[in-house]
């Protein structure tokens, strides 16, 4: 293998990083601040063809392969004890295509370099919360963001990709192209080889007004309840979604509530500004914000706006949950639960799954439950590893507290390490066709870390009558 690996920084024109090298601890680190793998190298690949290469040396040298984005998968499947890493951080080149309103953007593009140019084309998709968090996984995984009531998910405006396969092929997958392989990447994970490139539908998107709005937990159920009953009838300009936050210290947040928790509504509206205050207006009604901010926003800041507070090197243990109703018991449990969060960087969202994301049919991409109403994800986030045991419990006992009013199942992209045997229930009723897809593009399983589905097994042989 050493000498293997020898051979591959010959052949390849991004750097090959191995134990010993000056920037290993640095470049075997990823978001996750509880992931301490150390792999056999990590190669930051700068082209297709690099791409190709380590790909083949992993199916030839039997290697754990593990494929980095962003970096910020939970599970931290981007890095592994011994294994080669293929760091795609090197590849975010962006194109915009103003005429078709598509851009073409790298396999290590993050969100917040994505949106940084397309705004300058007035242009945005669907994307993630964090900024920093990596266009691929969030796509592959299905890409729930603050555009999706509007324009569905980020595998929705996925219109084609560029594929590194486990036997080293380089194939396009589109509507046209390897169409069986183009539904399973939406949705189906980093299961069936290296998206190197992603092309996707843009949408005009300006300034947004974005509202902040905390409430006293006691307002919280009635706060809760009006947003269920409202989102029948919002417009889709409308992209809020309830939460349970430890107030943090934010220049419109009292002093003296700093680390308190709250039922917080953050909502986005992409239409016009006027319409969008009488609408924050409603939520005013329900109950007085403890505290708030409304203000006009780009979307690449509306983007990035949590990122102060979630910088890499925290540790992450997360849960999450579809929902296809809030009933009262569920709404109780948050209240009890959410309000003893442990770490002003920890938080409960539940975003909404209505509107453009259940347009699409649920067969017509490898995401399942769009018949969910809510996914809730309970983010475990705090600096301190000597209190893994103790916050690591809470998001246990939160998820057990919402747990017998869910659906089966959760959102891969939520999904923790020990989540891994959910696989089957995390992608519903498409499983089965997924195994299938599987089967045809990696049969050996060469791409197991991830939330992982396994290959089909080969079909017999039919019999001939005689």
């Amino acid at each position: 293998m050493t000498q293997a690996l020898s051979t591959l920084a010959d052949r390849v024109t991004g750097t090959v990083i191995r134990p010993g090298h000056p920037e290993y601890e640095e470049a075997r680190r990823v978001y996750n601040g509880m992931i301490d793998a150390r792999p056999a190298a990590i190669v930051r690949c700068a082209t297709e063809e690099d791409v190709v290469a380590v790909v083949r040396l992993a199916a030839e040298q039997r290697m754990d392969l593990a494929v980095r984005g962003g970096g910020h998968s939970v599970p931290g499947f981007g890095t592994a004890d011994g294994a080669v890493v293929a760091d795609l951080s090197p590849m975010q080149a962006v194109e915009v295509d103003d005429a078709q309103r598509t851009a073409t953007a790298g396999g290590g593009t993050t969100w917040g370099r994505f949106n940084d140019v397309t705004a300058a084309h007035g242009l945005a998709t669907t994307g993630g919360i964090i900024a920093s968090t990596g266009i691929a996984g969030l796509t592959l995984g299905g890409g729930i963001g603050y555009l999706g009531r509007a324009y569905g998910l980020s595998c929705d405006n996925l219109l084609s990709a560029r594929v590194v396969t486990a036997d080293g092929s380089r194939l396009t997958a589109n509507a046209d192209e390897h169409p069986d392989l183009f539904w399973a990447l939406r949705g189906g994970g980093g299961n069936f080889g290296v998206v190197t490139d992603f092309t996707y539908r843009l949408h005009p998107v300006g300034e947004l007004l974005v509202g902040l709005m905390f409430f006293e937990l006691t307002d919280g159920p009635a706060v809760f309840r009006f947003f269920d009953e409202m989102l029948d009838e919002a417009p889709r300009e409308y992209g809020g979604y309830p939460a349970i936050h430890l107030a943090p210290p934010l220049p419109f947040i009292p002093e003296e509530r700093v680390g308190q928790p709250f039922a917080v509504v953050v909502s986005p509206w992409t239409g016009d500004p006027a319409e969008g205050q009488r609408f924050y207006d409603r939520f005013r009604q329900v109950a007085t914000p403890a505290a708030e901010m409304v203000a006009p926003m780009p979307y690449p800041a509306l983007n990035a706006l949590f990122d102060p507070l979630l910088p890499p090197g925290l540790q992450h243990y997360w849960k999450n949950a579809w929902v296809t109703e809030l009933s009262d018991d569920l709404i109780a449990a948050h209240m009890e639960v959410g309000g003893r969060m442990p770490a002003i960087t920890c938080a409960m969202h539940m975003y909404a799954m209505d509107g453009a994301v259940q347009d699409v049919p649920s067969d017509a991409t490898a995401f399942g439950h769009r018949d969910a109403r809510y996914v809730i994800n309970i983010a475990g986030m705090w600096p301190d590893p000597a209190e893994n045991e103790a916050n690591t419990a809470w998001v246990r006992d939160y998820y057990a507290a919402i747990a017998p009013h869910t659906q089966t199942g959760g959102y891969v992209n939520f999904a923790s390490a020990d989540d891994q045997q959910k696989a089957p229930d995390n992608y519903g009723a498409n499983h089965q066709r997924l195994t299938e897809v599987k089967r045809r593009y990696d049969p050996t399983n060469l791409f197991h870390l991830n939330q992982n589905i396994e290959p089909s097994p080969v079909p017999p042989p039919r019999r001939t009558p005689g």
